[in-house]
């Protein structure tokens, strides 16, 4: 079962992966029409989901993996209240982009400008993908009694 929970662990580590892509595609926000706006806004809307879902899927596997770690392995509750924060802010800020997104969607249907949202979603994605590099930190750093 361990061998399994890895397994699922690694792959939502990898459907995280669109958070480290994320601020890099929307800086191409600008450079794109009404109509090319609301294809990536849409396709960006639906890579987040895909992100949430992993980081549920990493909560999960990671509680499991923490409490069989090999070894008899302990992590510090510290460490363990950190990892917990810092997922659930991914989360928090990961959903709060999906709203500025779909008003990009729908700036781009009626013609008007979507320059306000487009900032906002510049800032949120900035902010997710520092918290996506302190969760890799941690996870590679982790404390143990």
């Amino acid at each position: 079962m361990y061998t399994v929970m890895v397994f699922l662990h690694v792959l939502g580590a990898v459907g995280m992966g669109v958070y480290a892509i994320l601020p890099f595609i929307v800086g191409k926000f600008k450079q794109l029409s009404g109509t090319a706006q609301e294809g990536l806004a849409s396709g960006l809307i639906s890579a987040g989901r895909i992100g949430q879902y992993a980081l549920v899927v990493q909560l999960v596997t990671g509680g499991y993996l923490i409490s069989n770690a090999p070894g008899g392995a302990k992590y510090t509750v510290a460490w363990m209240v950190v990892v917990i924060v810092l997922f659930v802010a991914m989360g928090a800020f990961s959903g709060i982009l999906q709203a500025p997104l779909k008003r990009i969607v729908a700036a781009s249907l009626s013609g008007e400008s979507a320059s306000a949202s487009i900032s906002r979603v510049r800032t949120l994605s900035a902010i997710t993908f520092v918290l996506f590099i302190v969760v890799i930190w941690f996870m590679k750093n982790p404390y143990y009694k």
